[in-house]
């Protein structure tokens, strides 16, 4: 690796807690794609370019083998997670439901400052739109939908969402990738939003929902896209 090269491992931040931290970091590097499904994580080097020890990696690892980003072999050690169509499929399912009863019950009680906070994150959201930074978009993507989850006064739903969100955001970055889904998932976004500020529940349901279904008509788009990919390269 040259020395003149950032290495996205590279620990950036303040330590907050070196689990945490080094979670974050590798968590990152998945949704952006840095990692790739199926990589093979070497906790020697991964220690090393991290600068932690090997016993904070691997709390690190179990972390995100809990959230599903990575698998833990025995003999093999940890690698990358995989998501296939099925599993995406059912996950968007889940979501269209959950999510679109919390945009209804928020629709009844959200105050200004919650709608506001949404609105700011609208606005990072198109900041990230160009250049394309994915982590940007997924981000600023997480914390609209955040205000919705902790203002819809159903923490059973919030807590069962929280178990997909890192799998969510994989599957976010994935659908943001298709050339001119984010301009689309803005538009859809905002028109949640226009729900919410008139208090129309059954619109603000309606609205997430249909967000939902273009978010995974994209991610299907690149599904479809990886698996022509991986047959070509297989057929040279």
């Amino acid at each position: 690796m040259s020395d003149n090269t950032a290495d996205f491992l590279a620990l950036t931040r303040a330590p907050v807690g070196v689990r945490e931290l080094v979670a974050d970091t590798l968590r990152q590097a998945i949704i952006r794609g840095d990692l790739l499904p199926g990589e093979r994580l070497m906790e020697a080097d991964l220690a090393k370019r991290m600068g932690v020890s090997r016993p904070s990696l691997r709390e690190a690892l179990s972390q995100l083998a809990a959230e599903k980003l990575i698998t833990i072999v025995p003999n093999r050690g940890p690698s990358v997670a995989s998501i296939n169509w099925k599993e995406a499929q059912e996950i968007y399912q889940v979501r269209s439901l959950m999510e679109g009863e919390v945009a209804h019950l928020f629709a009844l009680k959200a105050t200004r400052p919650q709608l506001d906070s949404m609105h700011a994150a609208l606005a990072r959201f198109k900041q990230a739109m160009d250049p394309c930074d994915t982590l940007g978009l997924v981000s600023s993507t997480a914390e609209f939908y955040a205000v919705m989850f902790e203002g819809c006064g159903n923490g059973i739903i919030t807590e069962l969402l929280a178990g997909l969100n890192a799998r969510i955001g994989i599957l976010r970055a994935r659908s943001m990738s298709r050339p001119g889904r984010a301009v689309h998932s803005l538009a859809e976004m905002g028109a949640i939003l226009a729900c919410l500020e008139k208090g129309d529940a059954k619109g603000a349901r309606a609205a997430v929902e249909a967000h939902v279904e273009a978010a995974a008509a994209a991610a299907r788009e690149s599904f479809n896209q990886l698996k022509k990919q991986e047959a070509a390269s297989k057929a040279r």
